[in-house]
């Protein structure tokens, strides 16, 4: 617990905000949701955080959240650019020359870049992987690609690299005991958990993504690296990339193929060691892949490649996932329901126990409709 006795305000917002938050929180630290009191949420990822309910547009709920940050470490902003600010929140009360929390982690997670043109739009994580350049580089038809859920913009190229840079501003810290404002946008940080394949499309002499959608090597034009229906509906993954590995593959493969029952005459001499290194031969060693994994059951090529080298594992669904490689300690091992939190949940309990307010301030801030409390 990495993070113990550092305290976290996360702003309540959508995924990659409560995403850095819940990563923080398993971590050690003590993370507080700020919700609004009238709001309701199905937020899920609020696994040991705690909520509060301060409406920030009375006076009294805007200086109960200044008292709430000057105690803590880092703030998670989730916010548009300028509304911290015209809330009298933002980054220049605590970290300016006369600010009241110069230790203060101050982490901003926006969309589009915000010295943008498109600063100020709306958006989502499929907009957001769309300007990163990202998604046209994604598997799909030769039409139009497809895209990961909401996982690339919103979880790795926001939550997590929000989370990346507090830890980074808190090591600094630790030499300047000062803190510094923390800037995310999705757009530019899909491009850097990308820098791999961005990396490859700039030099084609790489060979990695040279060519068109879906016929580079890890876009779903490499049949050894790629996807498979069994017999039973239930899917294989190939990664056989290194040509040792595809050796160890092919040669199990064609060994299980049921009484060689797909060797035809027109596949009987196929050279299917040689056609991973032939671009040439390979819809034809797709093909050949396709019927052969068609002739079993998911169940039987899992037994078939298990322990070997093939690079050859079974597609798992979640429930199957966490059931087989959950550890003790794993924190998403329970995949059985969302893990909610009531906006306001603990409004009283924080408020008495870390800012010190009385039952008689603690009313009147009830009675001001400041908080809510569930």
């Amino acid at each position: 617990m990495a993070l113990k006795g550092k305290k976290v305000i996360e702003f309540a917002g959508l995924a990659p905000a409560p995403f850095a938050g819940l990563v923080l929180s398993d971590n050690g630290a003590s993370v507080i949701r700020v919700d609004r009191p009238s709001a309701s949420t199905l937020d899920v990822l609020c696994r040991g955080k705690r909520s509060v309910a301060v409406n920030s547009k009375v006076p009294s709920g805007r200086e109960l959240l200044k008292r709430l940050i000057v105690s803590s470490d880092v703030l998670i902003d989730p916010f548009r650019p300028g509304v911290m600010e015209r809330l009298g929140l933002g980054p220049d009360v605590f970290l300016g020359k006369s600010g009241l929390n110069q230790r203060l982690v101050y982490a901003r997670i926006v969309g589009f870049p915000r010295t943008s043109s498109y600063k100020d739009m709306a958006g989502h994580d499929l907009n957001y992987l769309a300007m990163s350049g990202v998604l046209s580089m994604l598997p799909g038809s030769a039409h139009k690609p497809n895209f990961p859920l909401n996982l690339l913009a919103d979880f790795a190229g926001g939550g997590m690299h929000c989370v990346t840079k507090v830890l980074l501003a808190l090591l600094e810290r630790n030499e300047s005991d000062r803190g510094q404002i923390v800037d995310v946008d999705m757009v530019s940080g899909t491009r850097y958990v990308s820098a791999s394949p961005l990396i490859h499309r700039s030099n084609p002499a790489t060979g990695r993504f040279a060519s068109k959608r879906g016929t580079n090597l890890l876009d779903g034009g490499a049949p050894f690296y790629n996807i498979y229906l069994c017999r039973d509906g239930g899917l294989m993954t190939l990664a056989c990339i290194e040509p040792p590995f595809f050796g160890v593959f092919i040669e199990k493969f064609i060994q299980a193929l049921p009484g060689h029952s797909v060797l035809s005459d027109e596949w009987r001499d196929f050279p299917a060691l040689a056609a991973q290194a032939d671009r040439k031969l390979w819809p034809r060693l797709k093909q050949f892949l396709t019927i052969g994994f068609a002739s079993r059951a998911r169940h039987e090529w899992t037994d078939i490649f298990f322990e070997t080298d093939a690079c050859c594992v079974p597609v798992l669904t979640p429930e199957e996932a966490a059931q087989g490689f959950g550890s003790s300690d794993d924190p998403v091992k329970d995949i059985s329901g969302p893990c909610l939190l009531n906006p306001g949940q603990h409004t009283k309990e924080v408020l008495t126990a870390e800012l010190s307010v009385t039952e008689d301030e603690y009313e009147r801030l009830l009675n001001d409709s400041a908080i809510g409390q569930c």
